[in-house]
């Protein structure tokens, strides 16, 4: 059985956010305008995108 992904897209700067939030960014392997990211899709990247949901899209493939 294959494994589900999830695509995001960073849309929000860092700049001026708070600290956890950058980190977060990092961990999903964003920290650049418009880059993306192919995810497995897990509870833990789910939380992930949730806490910086204002910054990053889902990107429907």
């Amino acid at each position: 059985m294959a494994k589900k992904t999830i695509t995001v897209e960073q849309i929000g700067s860092p700049l001026r956010r708070p600290r956890d939030q950058r980190a977060t960014l990092v961990g999903l392997g964003l920290n650049k305008m418009n880059r993306r990211r192919t995810l497995e899709d897990t509870p833990a990247v789910r939380g992930m995108i949730k806490k910086v949901q204002h910054l990053v899209r889902v990107v429907e493939d």
